[in-house]
């Protein structure tokens, strides 16, 4: 199969005289998720990582991934001829130097102008001009090639009421009137899904696990233009969305009108997101290249907000509980495949309040399956999960009081020693996030270190990032914040009181198991203006069991003592006479 639609995207390059094309994951919004519509890559590789790229030659073909997608893309394209390439350094990785090595001087890469943003384009661009290569912007080829192509999502679009919103939308596109001012601009054109959803309250399923939907939204000094594909938006929410200034056009006008509606005015606008087609219906106009106004909005939640988030959790505490205990108590008895135990958390996370769905396909990794960064359970070949060894569950929920996401390692038997010390040096490095007090404008690569620190010491490591943005009834990963050794732009931002982040180091030994444990931290100021703190939003057991306790200090056991005060504090009330005694044993002082 795989092999056919490389011979029908290469036949196409020749007919169309091209040498290459590139093939990325996201879609015309740069969305790290897409909907089904753009999954081209998956489509033209098999590989269903949410990261990854491929190039296609006439004679040969790769997948650049990062190293959470490394034991699944090798299984993934196996039998087929594409070549997974590893990519350690994510600023440099590495497709560049390929394609200049393999393509003869004067031969043209194919780019699809809607899924290329500007910058991204113009240092391609710029890299193989230097080997005398060039590059042609084609419209989607895979329009013709992709038979069975899903269509654009048709799901409705509903209002995120302001009791969890916190502000109308009105409020909200005042205060981004107020800022596109200061930059003397008359229009800011938003194109990344999750920034258009905050700033309008709007929700949507176009995206699996992620409430956004597909659209653009230009915003004037008096009205806004909200572009999405027709059907989607009722007749009542339209006359509330007309009531609040904003007119709905079709998704496909979105070209013309940035021909013919900014004139000699000034546009704002994210060259890092926008996409090379947008581009070239306002290349002419004058524009501000700046982030799009609501990405540091949204990233920092309100006082209202953290409330919201902070009873999701509570929620989100009491769901695990009734997963966990029955997990434990089912496999007294029989076995439970981990695909299974995916559904049981779903079905418990949607017995809870305001629950609208997944905030990601659960990882539920047991023994060898938890080295697999993010893997992820398949309803007929996972894994038995049995009474021994351990298991790794990273999943999350989406409220439309909050957005959660939490990892937990549980031991299954009696543990190893060197399970127990790996633990410990995972739990002490996000024990000491936790913890941490740091300067105000503290960046989240500097706060990276001490995550790891512990696992240094022993000369251990782990490769993905120790922590990422989280949206609020929004995109589980959000910016412009992260927790990473990679000093790009994100881990260089500093982590600013309202933020909310995920602190999750790990450990992994392929083949054999895998450790994570995962918390989401809300930063606020100490007493001191100038310094920074965290506070633990995530409210579920750490399993002291896979603890060596020689390893903590005494303040690393007080920290932990507390934080299990505080979790059965906050959940027993929400639970029944036999899962609070559960969690009073798992709430247990070391």
């Amino acid at each position: 199969m795989i092999k056919s639609r490389l011979q029908a995207l290469r036949s196409f390059l020749d007919h169309n005289q091209l040498d290459a094309i590139l093939v990325p994951s996201n879609d015309p919004h740069q969305s790290e998720y897409p909907p089904s519509h753009w999954n081209i890559r998956s489509w033209i590789s098999g590989f269903t990582g949410s990261a990854g790229l491929v190039a296609v030659t006439l004679n040969e073909a790769g997948l650049w991934t990062d190293s959470r997608y490394f034991i699944q893309a090798a299984n993934q394209l196996d039998g087929t001829e594409i070549v997974l390439h590893k990519v350690i350094d994510r600023s440099n990785p590495g497709y560049l130097d390929w394609l200049c090595s393999r393509l003869k001087a004067g031969s043209k890469l194919a780019i699809i102008d809607q899924l290329v943003p500007v910058k991204r384009y113009r240092k391609i661009k710029d890299k193989l001009k230097q080997n005398d290569l060039s590059v042609q912007l084609i419209e989607d080829p895979f329009q013709t090639l992709w038979k069975e192509r899903p269509d654009l999502p048709d799901d409705p679009v509903f209002d995120h009421p302001v009791q969890f919103a916190g502000l109308t939308r009105k409020d909200k596109l005042e205060i981004i009137r107020e800022k596109m001012a200061a930059d003397n601009c008359s229009f800011h054109l938003l194109t990344t899904l999750d920034d258009i959803s905050w700033s309008l309250n709007l929700k949507s399923s176009d995206v699996e696990c992620n409430p956004v939907f597909v659209a653009y939204l230009l915003i004037a000094k008096k009205y806004a233009v909200l572009y999405i594909k027709p059907g989607k938006i009722t007749n009542e929410l339209s006359a509330n969305l007309e009531k609040d200034g904003i007119q709905i056009k079709a998704y496909d006008n979105i070209n013309d009108d940035l021909s013919n509606r900014i004139g000699q005015d000034k546009i704002l606008l994210d060259l890092s997101v926008l996409n090379m087609s947008l581009y070239s219906s306002i290349q002419k106009c004058e524009f501000v290249d700046k982030p799009q106004i609501p990405v540091l909005l949204k990233a920092i939640k309100s006082e209202h907000e953290l409330a919201c988030i902070r009873n999701a959790m509570i929620k989100d505490g009491v769901a695990l509980a009734k997963a966990f205990y029955w997990l434990e108590n089912t496999l007294k008895s029989d076995p439970v495949s981990e695909y299974r135990f995916a559904q049981k958390l779903a079905e418990c996370r949607s017995q809870q309040e305001h629950y609208f769905g997944e905030s990601f396909h659960a990882i539920v990794g047991y023994n060898a399956n938890g080295a697999i960064v993010h893997y992820r359970p398949d309803a007929k070949e996972s894994a038995e999960i049995r009474s021994a060894g351990i298991l790794l569950v990273d999943s999350g929920g989406q409220y439309m009081d909050g957005t959660t996401d939490i990892t937990r390692t549980i031991a299954l038997s009696e543990p190893e020693a060197e399970v127990m010390e790996n633990y410990t040096l995972v739990l002490k490095g996000m024990i000491a996030l936790s913890k941490a007090r740091l300067p105000k404008g503290s960046t989240g690569v500097q706060m990276d270190s001490l995550a790891r620190q512990f696992l240094w010491n022993r000369e251990k490591n782990y490769a993905h990032g120790t922590g990422h943005g989280v949206g609020f009834f929004n995109n589980v990963h959000e910016g412009p914040q992260s927790i990473s050794p990679a000093c790009n732009s994100r881990a260089r931002n500093p982590i600013q009181r309202g933020m909310i982040f995920s602190n999750e180091p790990g450990y992994y030994e392929e083949g054999t198991y895998g450790i994570r444990i995962e918390n989401i931290l809300a930063c606020k100021h100490t007493e001191n203006e100038d310094f920074i703190c965290f506070e633990s939003l995530t409210l579920f057991p750490i399993d002291t069991r896979l603890i060596d306790n020689q390893l903590l200090t005494a303040e690393e056991k007080n920290w932990l003592n507390e934080y299990h005060d505080l979790v059965f504090k906050k959940l027993s009330p929400m639970l029944d006479t036999t899962h609070k005694e559960w969690l009073s044993h798992k709430c247990q002082h070391i």
